[in-house]
């Protein structure tokens, strides 16, 4: 007779050997997009057209990533917890380095690097407060919210780039921010009192 302590811990335990390691190829991209965050910013400051072109591309590349690790987590079925985490954390750090950076250089108002980086704090801490109801899934809005961002950060960044078009692509962006992040709140608000309600069924 089979003794069921030992055939329950079995499965627990086959079913922990199932998880995907962490160290799996998309959190190897995901942490390589946050290593190149200070080369990016380095290549940032120098002067000279040659190292404003090769911070481009780093800033472009290391975008890039982030859509290769999502799509590389999803198909592989390599999602962690580690890369839930490592993920948002690498997107922020780029983006935020670049609006830093960019306003320390005077090339772009702190007014909009503070909106901008003071959605993404709003909208992380809004994350964790309410994970324990249930998580909202990631909206349309961000996606277009996360390539306007990176679409206004590149022209900044591209030299001779007329002005009007950097203006006209960082302000929607700064609208769509604060639409999207605005929308969060709505959903959190939601999914708060859809937790209290099951809870009281």
């Amino acid at each position: 007779m089979t003794d069921p302590p030992e055939t329950g811990t079995g499965s627990t335990s086959a079913s922990m050997d199932s998880r995907p390691s962490a160290w799996n190829i998309a959190n190897v991209v995901t942490v390589l997009r946050l290593a190149m965050v200070p080369f990016f910013v380095a290549c940032l400051f120098l002067e000279g057209y040659g190292w404003r072109i090769t911070a481009l591309v780093i800033f472009l590349v290391a975008s890039l990533t982030d859509l290769l690790d999502g799509e590389l987590a999803r198909r592989y079925g390599l999602v962690t917890d580690f890369g839930k985490i490592a993920d948002p954390i690498a997107d922020k750090a780029l983006t935020g380095a670049a609006l830093i950076s960019l306003s320390v250089l005077n090339e772009l108002p702190w007014w909009v690097t503070g909106v901008i980086l003071g959605r993404e704090l709003g909208v992380t801490l809004l994350r964790f407060a309410v994970i324990r109801h249930g998580v909202i899934p990631a909206s349309y809005g961000g996606k277009v919210k996360t390539v306007l961002q990176i679409a206004a950060i590149a022209l900044y960044m591209w030299p001779g780039m007329p002005e009007v078009f950097r203006w006209v692509v960082m302000g929607a962006a700064v609208v769509v921010t604060v639409g999207t992040g605005i929308d969060y709140v709505v959903r959190a608000v939601k999914l708060r009192q859809v937790a209290k309600q099951a809870r009281k069924a």
